[in-house]
């Protein structure tokens, strides 16, 4: 067990013997930075994820970058600036399930079990391992648009275009996370946890991927209006591409609040699950 795991457990035991309980954010920060400490050591769970989306940004930008002249709504070269928020959303899936193997590693060590007789909030055990998720594609996000920075992205809006995407997909990733959270509570499964991001994968093809909603027909059209991830995806686009659209922004945050809103309360559940199991 590491000297960072003794000294949290034992500033939260203190914290308990003196006043019960700490401050409801100092325990979302203790935890979450806890957790991101970890995470900062096993590199290697987060590098595969940040290489496929990189990998696909070059591929989709070399592939249909000469459409955007035929694509409506696309000036020229704008295919990049299209295309990006696909390759983020990507490493957001692909990285879901980093916060819920770093719960499986302290649920398989112990540690978790120990946290549970503190006196923290169980708000905040979970809040902690989800941002730190977060945290992650948010790294992960500056890395992608550094790399379309150097192929030539242009933001619409300028800096504040780049702040609004980065925001998307920080709350996008807390949404993943905290699935993939709920699912290491149920399962105690680093395998099954790892495969929980799978479960969205096919919303990110269920969408408008590489033409814009009015062009799709048929059924897929329909499920692309119907897939929550459309509206992020427009709302990260627009603010790339066109400028700055109101509704399209605030769609795009509602769609953010059903993604991110829904698997909190799924892990909030699978914690209660496990402790009655306890």
């Amino acid at each position: 067990m590491t000297t960072l795991t003794k000294d949290t457990t034992s500033t939260l035991s203190a914290q308990g013997n003196q006043q019960k309980t700490m401050p409801f954010l100092a325990q979302v920060s203790m935890m979450s930075w806890r957790s991101i400490v970890t995470l900062a050591r096993t590199p290697a769970a987060v590098l595969p994820s940040l290489f496929i989306s990189g990998f696909f940004l070059f591929i989709y930008e070399a592939t249909l970058g000469n459409a955007a002249d035929s694509i409506p709504g696309l000036s020229s070269g704008g295919y990049l600036a299209f295309i990006l928020p696909l390759s983020i959303i990507s490493a957001s899936l692909s990285g879901a399930g980093v916060a819920g193997q770093n719960l499986v590693r302290d649920i398989e060590n112990g540690y978790f079990d120990k946290l549970l007789l503190t006196p923290i909030s169980r708000s905040a055990l979970l809040l902690g391992q989800i941002i730190a998720g977060a945290m992650v594609l948010l790294l992960q996000t500056l890395i992608i648009l550094g790399v379309g920075l150097l192929m030539g992205l242009d933001s619409a809006t300028g800096v504040g275009g780049y702040l609004v995407v980065i925001a998307f997909s920080v709350i996008l990733g807390t949404g993943f996370a905290g699935f993939s959270v709920g699912v290491a509570l149920r399962t105690n499964s680093a395998a099954a946890t790892q495969g929980a991001g799978f479960i969205f994968f096919p919303l990110t093809f269920l969408t408008a991927t590489f033409v814009p909603v009015d062009l799709l027909g048929g059924w897929l059209k329909t499920a692309a209006q119907l897939n929550p991830i459309t509206y992020i995806l427009e709302a990260m686009r627009s603010v790339l591409l066109t400028g700055w659209d109101s509704e399209k922004l605030l769609t795009g945050v509602l769609a953010c609040v059903v993604i991110g809103g829904i698997p909190f309360l799924y892990s909030l559940t699978s914690l209660r699950a496990r402790t009655r199991r306890k």
